[in-house]
């Protein structure tokens, strides 16, 4: 949350900061559109060009916003280009195409604990992988699908870790049981032979 109220007040003392590549009018529209009721994908997109123009480094903007480098190097590079009229022109709509930038992503959210994105909770589920890179990068999958890109990738959102072993034990415990029941009878005779050897 504090994210979010140190962001507000840039954005309040926005006129304070000298430009890097805005033109005044850009500016102005930008600003005036934040104050619009726009969709959190649109309305991250002019944080980030704004951001970029008053100096904010690519790795502050992500850490203000909660967005990834490669979503604030796309916006901060087409502001440099002097395209930041073109916020809105590239839809969000519900892309299902899934590119490079969307599994490497993944696979970064995977290898990481959701608390390093601000969750409470510690192991990451496929729906809360979907519903953050939706929100990250616009792109809306089923929680089914990211399981089958994590299956393809050769990860799980199931920690292995500390479920493998235990697993490995029960079963050598199932097969030492099923031994003993199934044979008891000439092992008692056999031991109760081995007895005078042993003295």
């Amino acid at each position: 949350m504090s994210n979010y109220s140190s962001k507000d007040k840039i954005f309040q003392n926005y006129d304070m900061h000298d430009s890097k590549f805005l033109t005044p009018f850009q500016r102005k529209a930008l600003l005036k559109q934040l104050q619009n009721n726009l969709q959190p994908e649109y309305r991250r997109r002019i944080e980030i060009m704004l951001l970029a123009d008053i100096g904010k480094s690519q790795s502050q903007i992500c850490e203000i916003l909660g967005c990834s480098q490669e979503m604030a190097r796309y916006w901060v590079g087409l502001a440099e280009a002097g395209l930041a009229h073109k916020w809105n022109e590239r839809p969000i709509g519900r892309p299902k195409i899934v590119n490079n930038q969307y599994i490497e992503r993944l696979k970064e959210l995977v290898s990481n604990s959701p608390r390093d994105y601000g969750y409470a909770f510690t192991y990451w589920t496929a729906q809360w992988l979907s519903k953050h890179l939706a929100n990250e990068l616009g792109i809306e999958i089923s929680d089914r699908h990211v399981n089958r890109l994590l299956k393809q990738m050769g990860l799980s959102t199931k920690r292995k870790s500390s479920s493998q072993p235990e697993t490995d034990q029960n079963q050598d415990a199932a097969i030492t049981i099923t031994d003993l029941q199934y044979n008891p009878e000439p092992n008692f005779n056999w031991s109760f032979n081995l007895i005078p050897t042993n003295h």
